[in-house]
Order: structure tokens, then C-alpha cells, then sequence
């Protein structure tokens, strides 16, 4: 796999997702085709940046909504009770976001300065900056242990490197641990586990001891979610266009056919549905938990690429990255309801049932879109 700067991947099949939130994708086989034009492409290809689908947060206990906004390096900090917006200061180049709920704490990782901003939610200011030894990408909490796990990039590949923060004392301790891009954290039993694009084994860290074991899944996967229900964490395998289930218990596996280049997931458990954004055909597959098999696939934007459930009045939100737009799908009916407008070109999707809004991150302007889903989306 050839790497074109941190952040962008040119993939042996010839697709991107991850710099330019989905500026290239597969045509014909071995043709690169790029949506922006002339200088600008070539711009966009060898420029731009890390993004994650952390990039935005609610907390269902404050309704508080936080959004990072890089070229500020500022994190931005929604009331959703009072309508008021105020930005904090954090590291640079902030990309990711993760909360405790528990504690009221937030958790900014900051790719330029290698650093985690500590955001006390109650004072909505910064209190503490925790310094990586590379570049953190992705993290995660253990409300359980008060525990964040953050990976960590170096200039041309995912450090081995897991950095793991005490949130009482917000100090930090290191882990080898294997390259990784995504981390799920199941608090009851402390486990985490840990994904990456480029290995064909998910890593299963015993958080108690530090211990890791593998399960070999498959390479080229992206994107992880846990159904805590059925025990059951899902990953999107882009390369055979499957969704993997595996037993958390057991770790036994199993594939379940989806649409072209699987790349985000989300869980609906009222319903026992697990949804998945196929990338390179723009649909979204519909998956009866309980069967284990694809029950509906539903048309969506230009480059889905994020996904987020309102499991309270059963919709599911699909972010098109080069539609501008969110998609709307009716969980009871399994039909496209219609779409919202965003920003530009929005990678990540963050919801709050009880206020009726859903929240953007956008690659272009505005850095974050904030949604009123109580009116009626706009049909195709």
C-alpha cells in the first residue's frame, strides 16, 4: 500500500477514505478519479488532513455538544439548553474527541502538538494537557476505570504505541500494544479492542493486566462498533465487502455480505439492527441482529462516510461527504425519509434524541452544522 502523507491512503484497489474526507474513490477498476479539478485536486491530494469520526460529541447527560475546529485549535462548546456557543482554547490541530460521563470531563487529542487537552465540562475551559509520545489519532473511554486509551501516529506509519491516561491524576503511562486507527472499549469486562487498517488481526487488550491477544479477521478493516446486547463487535471488512461479527466471549466469526467498501457501522439495539455506509456503491445496508443477514440496502449521498442512530424515535443519519448533505432513514419502515442540508463536506455525526438535533463536523466550512431534525428533511 503506498501512503501519500499522514492521514491519506492510496489503497491497492485504488481508494481513499480517509484525507479530504473521501476526495478519490475506485472507477473502472485502476482508474483514479479525483471529484476536485485541475490545481486544486493536487492540492486537496498532497494537503490535506487528518480526520476521524470523533471530530464531534453530545453528552446525553449535559446536552453540552463539542466539535473541534482545527484551524482554530479551539474546541467548540454547544449549551444546547441555553442555544449558547463558546470556543476553547486546546493543542493544535485538535481532531478527535471523546467524554466521560461520569466524571464531566472531555478529552481532545491534538495532532500538532502531540498533546490531550483535558476540557472540565462543568467549566467549559481546559484544565490539564497530557503530552503523547507521537501524534495522537483516535481515543476512547473507560468510564468504569476512568481510564483513556489514545493511539498514536508517527510521521509515516500508526505507532505501536497505545497511550493510556489515568483520568485522576491525568498521567500517563505507555503500552506496546500494535499499530492501531480505532478502539472500542467494552467497560464491563475492561476490554479494549483494537483495530487497524493495515493488519489482519484485531488486538484484545486485558485492561487490568495490559495483556494482548489476537483474532485474525482479515486485513483492510474500517471501522468497529460493539452491540453490547448480543455481545457481539462488529468491524467493516472493505477488502471482501463484508461486515464481521465476532463473539466477544468466544471470539468466533463470522461474515456477513454487505455493499462495496464498508467503512463506518452503528447500532440500533431497541430495534436489533446494525447498520452499515458502503462507501463505494453510496448505500447504506440494513442488518437483522437476530438473523445475522442484510435485510434491506438503501440508496444514500455521494460518498457516505459517517453514521450516527437515534435509537429513541428510530432514525438513522448517514453523512455524504460530497452531497453536502445527511441523509435521514426511517429505522421502522427501512425507506430514505429525505436529506438535510450540511457544511461542506461533512465526515462525522454526533445526536441528541432529546433536543432534536444532530450535529456535523464538516472538512470545509462551517467546521460544525448543527441540525433541527423536527423539520422535515428535503426529499431527493
Amino acid at each position: 500500500m503506498n501512503r501519500l502523507g499522514r492521514g491519506y491512503f492510496l489503497l491497492a484497489d485504488i481508494y481513499c477514505i480517509r484525507r479530504v474526507a473521501c476526495i478519490c474513490t475506485a472507477v473502472a477498476g485502476m482508474a483514479l478519479v479525483t471529484v476536485a479539478s485541475g490545481a486544486q485536486a493536487e492540492s486537496d491530494v498532497m494537503q490535506g488532513r487528518m480526520i476521524t469520526s470523533l471530530a464531534v460529541a453530545v453528552d446525553p447527560v449535559t446536552h453540552k455538544v463539542y466539535a473541534v475546529n482545527e484551524d482554530a485549535d479551539t474546541v467548540s462548546v454547544t449549551n444546547e439548553r441555553t442555544g449558547s456557543t463558546k470556543a476553547v482554547k486546546v493543542g493544535s490541530k485538535p481532531i478527535a474527541i471523546a467524554i466521560n460521563r461520569k466524571t464531566n470531563k472531555i478529552y481532545v487529542a491534538n495532532t500538532g502538538d502531540n498533546s490531550i487537552s483535558v476540557i472540565d465540562g462543568k467549566l467549559d475551559a481546559a484544565i490539564a494537557v497530557v503530552q503523547c509520545l507521537a501524534e495522537p489519532y483516535v481515543l476512547a473511554v473507560n468510564e468504569a476505570t476512568n481510564t483513556v486509551y489514545v493511539t498514536n501516529t508517527t510521521t509515516n506509519a500508526y505507532s505501536d504505541i497505545l497511550t493510556v491516561i489515568d483520568g485522576a491524576t491525568n498521567t500517563m503511562h505507555t503500552l506496546t500494544a500494535g499499530a492501531a486507527d480505532g478502539i472500542v472499549i467494552d467497560p464491563r469486562s475492561n476490554t479494549v479492542f483494537l483495530m487497524s487498517y493495515e493488519d489482519a488481526n484485531l488486538r484484545i487488550l486485558d485492561g487490568a493486566t495490559g495483556a494482548v491477544r489476537k483474532v485474525a479477521i482479515g486485513p483492510h478493516l474500517w471501522g468497529m462498533t460493539l452491540d453490547r446486547a448480543t455481545n457481539t463487535l462488529y468491524l467493516a471488512h472493505t477488502g471482501t465487502a463484508d461486515l464481521v461479527a465476532m463473539n466477544e466471549k468466544t471470539h468466533a466469526v463470522r461474515a456477513i455480505p454487505v455493499g462495496s467498501i464498508p467503512c463506518a457501522i452503528a447500532v440500533n439495539p431497541a430495534a436489533h439492527r446494525i447498520y452499515v455506509v458502503n462507501y463505494g456503491d453510496e448505500t447504506v445496508s440494513v442488518i437483522d441482529a437476530a438473523k445475522g443477514k442484510a435485510i434491506a440496502t438503501l440508496p444514500v449521498g455521494q460518498h457516505p462516510q459517517a453514521i450516527a442512530v437515534d435509537s429513541k424515535h428510530n432514525r438513522i443519519y448517514v453523512a455524504n461527504v460530497h452531497s453536502d448533505s445527511v441523509t435521514v432513514v426511517d429505522g421502522a419502515t427501512n425507506t430514505v425519509v429525505g436529506n438535510y442540508h450540511a457544511g461542506r463536506d461533512p465526515y462525522a455525526l454526533a445526536v441528541d434524541p432529546t433536543a432534536n438535533h444532530i450535529y456535523a463536523a464538516n472538512y470545509g466550512e462551517p467546521s460544525v452544522t448543527a441540525i433541527d431534525v423536527s423539520r422535515a428533511a428535503v426529499s431527493k
